[in-house]
């Protein structure tokens, strides 16, 4: 009998691994496996941290160790330098919970994060939960728009075919898997490219046979102030290519899923969202890169089927992302001083045509131009210029 009540009490219980890759952070290590350790999870679930050093230079490894030795939850692994997603998948090898996540060792985990995302899963039979995650600077705090639209209504047991913007929300570290899922999806990250997450979440959302929404921030991510974040320099050739290579990696496990539903929202509001970021370093950029730019853009929007103009993101973005297809650099690069001088306005009062250079030109379509309700809803009743 007593043998009985103690199996059942073992089956009760659980344990959250939080995998952290860890590649010279030094300067931030720390502040991470706080606000990780900190955590306060239900009674009923432990925590373990695998850390895995991947061939840090500026002592990160050693703090690894050292934490290891400090706190028994942390689990030191030791690697060479093989990249973030071989680091990650290092790292899920030596987990050993059945419950599982990520955390980047220069971001922040706020209180009570894990407590929510686990609870909902405990009192749920989804495969994930998943919870707000907001950006941080040494200056400011901000949130995307289609983040903050995917967590404004909280809900238990959704799918993607219910709530297709979550397929926009492609970070591995704000969500808390089932082990049991993870591996039945064949998750595994991508090793050698940026933007791993991608490709890699596009999979196992679509897998996902329910997921829970929460409306809470569970999760900080850091933009480094001294500009070594890897998602930034845009106009680095390297990046643009990952970046591409893993949008059509992703397009095509979406159009595999047959679901045909997600396909417009997949072109129109999901896939263009961090376009902007990249049409704006254009400009400076080599000739390399223009050319994989203007390849990559007619490639996934091509002219005449599904072109830029059909996205969903802001009218200037849509301009921008017209010329590039068409190949007028230097049409863009006059686009770009125009948004910057003047912003972004309706033509005159009560028009849909937005007062910037080509609007109205006979090679651009109409639909690049026009504002659309939801142009017209981000400039507000008394159309401010936007930037």
């Amino acid at each position: 009998m007593l043998g009985e009540r103690f199996s059942a009490r073992r089956r009760t219980r659980a344990r959250l691994s939080v995998v952290v890759p860890v590649y010279d952070v030094a300067g931030y290590l720390d502040e991470c496996l706080r606000s990780v350790l900190a955590q306060d999870l239900p009674r009923s679930v432990s925590l373990e941290v695998v850390c895995v050093d991947d061939g840090s230079t500026d002592g990160s490894g050693d703090l690894v160790a050292a934490w290891s030795r400090s706190d028994p939850r942390v689990v030191a692994v030791h690697q060479e330098n093989a990249g973030l997603g071989a680091a990650r998948n290092r790292g899920v090898q030596h987990a050993t919970g059945d419950l599982l996540t990520f955390a980047d060792s220069d971001d922040v985990v706020p209180a009570g994060a894990y407590a929510a995302l686990v609870g909902s899963l405990l009192s749920s039979r989804s495969d994930l939960a998943v919870g707000a995650l907001e950006r941080f600077t040494d200056q400011r705090t901000s949130m995307g728009p289609l983040m903050r639209e995917n967590h404004r209504h909280p809900r238990t047991g959704t799918s993607v075919l219910e709530q297709p913007l979550l397929l926009a929300d492609v970070f591995a570290v704000n969500k808390v898997y089932r082990r049991a899922f993870w591996d039945d999806a064949g998750a595994r990250f991508p090793v050698g490219t940026r933007y791993e997450d991608q490709p890699t979440l596009t999979r196992v959302l679509l897998a996902a046979r329910a997921v829970d929404v929460l409306g809470e921030v569970v999760y900080r991510w850091r933009t480094r102030s001294d500009g070594s974040s890897i998602t930034q320099g845009r106009g680095d050739v390297a990046d643009l290519t990952d970046r591409m290579a893993t949008k059509q990696d992703s397009t095509e496990v979406v159009l595999a899923a047959g679901a045909d539903q997600l396909v417009d929202d997949w072109f129109g509001r999901i896939l263009p969202v961090d376009m902007w970021e990249y049409f704006r370093a254009a400009p400076e950029a080599s000739e390399e890169y223009w050319r994989l730019l203007v390849e990559g853009v007619r490639a996934l929007w091509p002219p005449g089927v599904r072109g830029f103009e059909t996205t969903q993101v802001p009218v200037q973005q849509r301009l921008m992302g017209v010329l590039v297809a068409q190949d007028r650099r230097a049409d863009l690069v006059r686009l770009l001083a125009a948004v910057d001088e003047r912003g972004v306005r309706a033509a005159g009062d009560g028009e849909r045509v937005v007062d910037l250079p080509f609007a109205g030109d006979a090679d651009v379509p109409a639909a690049a131009w026009t504002l659309s309700d939801r142009d017209l809803a981000r400039l507000g009743p008394a159309g401010p210029p936007q930037r």
